[in-house]
């Protein structure tokens, strides 16, 4: 098990809690909240060990596009990249569906 921790530069306030996926064979969890500061904060716990690298390009090309002051927690038990961007993009489309 590996624990993980990254940390962006962030502009926006995050409207609302989010909680979609789940944390089974191949997927993940994500949970999103706002943050108290102008940053957002990514905890990661994941079941594979050795792909740090790989998560930062990931986060990285995430947050290229989203500024969005959030605390995530990603619960992981093998996702790919792909699913990792669909869940990111499932969090903040379930935090700002409500919020328009």
């Amino acid at each position: 098990m590996e624990n993980l921790r990254y940390e962006y530069p962030a502009t926006r306030p995050v409207p609302q809690r989010a909680h979609v996926g789940v944390v089974g064979s191949g997927d993940l969890e994500i949970l999103l909240s706002p943050s108290e500061g102008q940053h957002a904060q990514v905890v990661i716990r994941t079941s594979v060990d050795g792909y740090e690298h790989v998560w930062k390009s990931v986060l990285d090309r995430f947050f290229s596009r989203y500024d969005g002051a959030a605390r995530l927690e990603l619960n992981d038990f093998g996702a790919t990249p792909g699913v990792v961007m669909l869940r990111l993009a499932e969090a903040v489309e379930a935090s700002e569906g409500d919020a328009s």
